[in-house]
Order: structure tokens, then C-alpha cells, then sequence
């Protein structure tokens, strides 16, 4: 029996964990693939406070889980499979195993979400589904489109501008969507060009990918670009990943939380980018967790 079991060891669920156990509550971090979450692959961490110099998803999430367990959490790899959050008691099984807390903090993020084109599924790992600070070395002198227009995608495809022979941004948007510090350091990047009001819509080749069909929003028309050996990274958004706590309340897939980060079942919280909220940031997935884990401590502290 644990006291708080967190779901998910990203920025909000090792948060989350470092305050639980400094309150003295024997506290468990589930996580399906490694510590850090989606922040962990990304080829550079910005605009957070205390990072370090050139920080990177990968030296990021290294000192989230030496600090977790530097604190004393228990760090358990293993995938969630089905959540009991009625009761008193909430238990958690996963495919190895089953777990009981008197209360329990979802943190498990969101996935990124697929354009669900022809091509990005046959191409996966041959020039699709593909993570730029891992793969992108394959990539170096090669044509390499970035698809999408927000920070998130605008920052790795200044990334990959330094490795490859020439980066496109394609965004269906008549303006990129990220902040001035990005968009300006494009205009200033030589081997870079913005394709926008325009889509990806077919991913074509043989042994990897070769070509690309993209179309104008505006007027329909269709473009066939030929990029032998190219890469293409798809930044299309995320979805949250609450399909295994069925009896939360959320909305537009997303769990409704309030200020002190509950859910709608009482000794359930979620943190992060998995709730309902405005601004999805390492930051504020940093203070959810925070807000999270010393509520949860206060409610089992009632419950005693």
C-alpha cells in the first residue's frame, strides 16, 4: 500500500514525486517509456528557470531522475493498463503487476498526434515517427521537412537546420505560429524556407521516403516535391493520454482539474499537459505537480 501513486515521469509526475515524499508519504512513479516524457526527446530545452548550458531533452531528463531518486522516489518502468480511482483505496494495474494508494496523481502527458496521410505509417522510421535529437544525424545533408508552425516545431527544425541541406517548415497557416525569438532566427537561417497555407498530404518512395505532395489552402493546388532520402518530422499537436481513466471527467479529451489540481473523484489529481488548462509548458507541469502532491498529501493527511 502506497500513499500516492503518480502516473506518468515527466516534469509534472517527478514534481509531483519529490514534494510527496519530502511530506514523509511513501510514494511510487509509474512510467510506460523513460523518465522526462516527451520533454526527454526534444533536441533543446529553452526557457525554463535553473536549465543548463546547451540543455537538451536527453541531460533535462537525467536530472529530473537524479534528483527524484537522490530523494528517494521509487521509480517503477512498467505500462498502466487499467485504473480503479473509486474508494478509498485506488488501485492501479499495469502489465506487470498491480498497485494500491490512498491517492493518485495522473501525470501521464499527451502523445503526438498523426496527420493519418498516406505514407506516414509505411514510412515509419525510414523517413517518418522519427525523433530529430535521435535520428536527425541520418539526416545530414539531406532535405528535411518539418511540419507544423508552433514553438514546438519551429525550434526543432532550427535544430535540424544545422545538420541538413535544406529545412522547409509546411504550415497550413498564413503565419507561423511561434514565438518572435524562433520565427526571426528562421528569416536569419539560410538553408531554411517557409511553406505556408500549405499542407502535407502524401508521403511517397520505395526502400524510404523520396517525395512529398503538399497542397495550397488557398487555391487547391497540388505540388509534388522530390527529396531523395529526406526525413520528415510531423509536429501535428498531441492527444492526451486518459483513455485508461474512464471515470474522470474531462473535456475535449483533457481531465478537468481545479486549483489544487483535483480531479472529480476525491483523492485523485492530475498534473501537466493532461489536464484542461491554457498553457502547456515544462513550467507549469512543474508547479501542477508541486500544487498536486502537497493536496495529496493533505487529503491523506485527513483521512488518517
Amino acid at each position: 500500500m502506497y500513499d500516492i501513486c503518480i502516473i506518468g515521469a515527466g516534469p509534472a509526475g517527478i514534481s509531483s514525486a519529490i514534494y510527496a515524499v519530502s511530506r514523509g508519504l511513501k510514494t511510487i512513479v509509474l512510467e510506460q517509456k523513460a523518465v522526462g516524457g516527451l520533454l526527454g526527446g526534444v533536441s533543446t530545452v529553452t526557457h525554463y528557470a535553473g536549465i543548463i548550458e546547451e540543455e537538451t531533452g536527453e541531460t533535462f531528463a537525467a536530472r529530473l531522475k537524479a534528483q527524484a531518486e537522490g530523494a528517494g522516489v521509487e521509480i517503477v518502468m512498467e505500462q498502466v493498463k487499467k485504473a480503479k480511482l473509486t474508494g478509498q483505496v485506488k488501485i492501479i494495474e499495469t502489465d506487470q503487476g498491480s498497485y494500491e494508494a490512498k491517492a493518485v496523481i495522473i501525470a501521464a502527458g499527451t502523445r503526438p498526434r498523426r496527420l493519418g496521410i498516406e505514407g506516414e505509417e509505411e514510412f515509419q522510421g525510414r523517413g517518418t515517427g522519427m525523433n530529430p535529437a535521435k535520428d536527425g544525424a541520418r539526416y545530414v545533408g539531406k532535405d528535411i521537412f518539418v511540419v507544423g508552425g508552433a514553438d514546438g516545431a519551429v525550434k526543432e527544425a532550427l535544430y535540424l537546420a544545422k545538420i541538413a541541406k535544406k529545412v522547409t517548415i509546411i504550415h497550413f497557416e498564413d503565419t507561423l505560429g511561434a514565438i518572435p525569438e524562433f520565427t526571426n532566427k528562421v528569416r536569419q537561417t539560410g538553408n531554411m524556407e517557409v511553406r505556408l497555407h500549405s499542407r502535407l498530404i502524401k508521403i511517397n518512395g520505395k526502400e524510404e521516403a523520396d517525395q512529398i505532395v503538399i497542397r495550397d489552402e488557398h487555391t487547391g493546388a497540388l505540388e509534388t516535391i522530390q527529396a531523395p532520402g529526406c526525413a520528415i518530422f510531423i509536429y501535428a499537436g498531441s492527444t492526451p493520454n486518459t483513455e485508461d481513466y474512464p471515470e474522470l471527467e474531462t473535456k475535449d479529451g483533457y481531465i478537468v482539474t481545479n486549483e489544487k489540481q483535483e480531479t472529480n473523484l476525491a483523492g485523485v489529481y492530475a498534473a501537466g499537459d493532461i489536464c484542461v488548462k491554457q498553457v502547456r509548458q515544462a513550467a507549469t507541469a512543474v508547479a501542477d505537480g508541486a500544487v498536486a502532491a502537497i493536496h495529496a498529501a493533505a487529503y491523506i493527511k485527513a483521512q488518517r
